[in-house]
């Protein structure tokens, strides 16, 4: 299958004029980025009183399933909403849940039975792996960093750990997603919920001292350059939301877009939406909305995802 159209420089913001959903733009980034639509009351959504705020955060000290010997710190979660979050021992703040219906994927196991010959060493925020595990798997020529955004918020100092990590000559990927949703057919109303999709991650980025804007802003570029990283290049790959795209691949990538955004609305945006005040009731209301908006394709949204890539220097 091929992939999106997809460029190595940096794009340009849409404009209104209506230009081909299959080709990424290859003009640099406004160096202001438009601000967000302002979040809208959840009573835009619900049509009735925000009710009760509590948010029921706790810890949860179960390690049922648990693979074994690992600090029993790192088996201590929070719920929200009735869904299992990273817990915050040592400052750490991941916006996405982190029980079973966001961690399905075990890529990183595929990937080393498909690769017998490397060792892969993975490593998460919490211990969410099985207790099987290929035997070439353990816990470094290259690093893979990903789906970090909201969560850093020094990527500078972040990066550099990584830097410390490599071998010279070794290399670092950074693949992250923006929140920000485009149309390059359509207005999306301010009033929708997928506008409103982006604003409520910024909005409560900003909040919290942890920035969602780092694709477009291009935070990934700047801070492995100032983490001492050489030969560092970029790739960006426009993602359809839903199965509107005229191109058979995108139209298949859309519909897995689609489908892993609408399967978990609820996981996506507890954590932000509890930064807002939000009570679980109102999560869902705003949930079937954008639902329903998904299913009608009526915008041809997309979003970027980027992956910005380093080398670490040899010392001569």
């Amino acid at each position: 299958m091929s992939e999106p159209q997809q460029t190595h420089s940096s794009p340009a913001l849409p404009t209104p004029q209506p230009q081909s959903p299959e080709v990424a733009a290859t003009h640099p980034i406004a160096p202001q980025l438009p601000d967000i639509v302002p979040i809208l009351p959840p009573e835009h959504w619900a049509n009735q009183d925000g009710g009760d705020n509590d948010h029921d955060l706790r810890v949860d000290d179960s390690d049922a399933g648990s693979p074994g010997a690992i600090e029993s710190s790192i088996l201590k979660y929070r719920t929200l909403h009735g869904r299992r979050f990273h817990s915050k021992i040592g400052g750490a703040q991941y916006w996405a849940s982190n029980d079973e219906r966001q961690t399905e994927s075990l890529d990183l196991l595929d990937f080393a039975d498909k690769f017998p010959e490397c060792e892969v060493t993975g490593t998460d925020i919490s211990p969410i792996q099985p207790t099987w595990v290929p035997p070439n798997l353990r816990f470094f020529d290259f690093i893979h960093i990903r789906y970090l955004v909201g969560s850093i918020s020094d990527w500078t100092a972040f990066f550099k750990e990584a830097y410390s990590a490599l071998e010279p000559g070794g290399y670092l990927e950074s693949y992250e997603a923006s929140p920000r949703v485009y149309s390059d057919d359509y207005i999306i109303p301010p009033t929708s919920a997928t506008e409103q999709w982006g604003s409520l991650f910024i909005d409560s980025g900003r909040k919290i001292g942890r920035s969602f804007d780092i694709v477009e802003d291009n935070t990934q570029n700047r801070a492995m350059e100032e983490a001492g990283f050489v030969d560092i290049e970029e790739r960006w790959v426009k993602i359809p939301v839903g199965a509107w795209p005229k191109d058979p691949a995108l139209k298949r990538i859309g519909t897995i877009a689609r489908y892993a955004i609408e399967r978990d609305i609820e996981g996506f945006i507890a954590f932000v939406s509890s930064v807002q005040g939000w009570t679980e009731e109102e999560v869902m209301v705003y949930a079937a909305h954008l639902r329903r908006e998904l299913h009608l394709q009526k915008y041809h949204a997309w979003y970027w995802q980027k992956v910005v890539w380093g080398r670490k220097p040899v010392v001569s």
